[in-house]
């Protein structure tokens, strides 16, 4: 339910900076980077921001001091708005979501590769060039390493899992063999 709720508004926040070409999609981005850590690093702040028993009034005045005049305009009306919806606790999903439906406008897509060993820089530019060739987008690449894979990549692409390990291909047919 709440990342249902936080992709909602993070849609309609990219929709109100369309309708801005002045507003800087990635300085809202980061706007509400900064409020998400300035709530998560006080504890008497996020006690504040989730109680149910503090009223939108007093939350919106604890905004208005923390905020007015040092965020833009749009943020600072969007805080409102989440705050009399009593969806402000969901500021650090809403700024997940806000980065994803921001990397669609910019035609970025971010991968998962899993290598079984530690790649050098060449290495991973080049499969980083050949994954974005064959996807036509630019790419934002999250590496890690499992040597339980033995040899090869894993590739984890918008939830979708491309296997090309060894381990997998070993599995596949040990699970073919025991079919005959």
């Amino acid at each position: 339910m709440a990342e249902l709720a936080s992709k909602k508004w993070a849609k309609a926040l990219i929709e109100l900076t369309k309708e801005d070409e002045s507003i800087s999609k990635e300085q809202v981005l980061h706007e509400l980077r900064n409020i998400s850590d300035t709530f998560q690093s006080s504890e008497e702040l996020s006690n504040v921001i989730n109680n149910p028993s503090i009223s939108t009034e007093e939350k919106q005045i604890v905004i208005c001091k923390l905020f007015q005049n040092r965020i833009m305009p749009i943020i600072y009306n969007f805080l409102f708005v989440l705050t009399l919806k009593k969806r402000l606790n969901l500021i650090t999903e809403i700024a997940d979501e806000f980065e994803k439906e921001l990397e669609v406008l910019k035609n970025i897509v971010r991968v998962d590769i899993t290598s079984a060993i530690d790649l050098n820089d060449e290495r991973k530019n080049d499969i980083r060039n050949r994954v974005a060739e064959k996807l036509h987008k630019d790419v934002k690449v999250d590496w890690s390493v499992n040597s339980n894979i033995i040899a090869g990549l894993v590739f984890n692409i918008n939830d979708t899992v491309v296997d090309n390990s060894v381990k997998h291909k070993l599995d596949k047919l040990t699970e073919n063999i025991v079919k005959m």
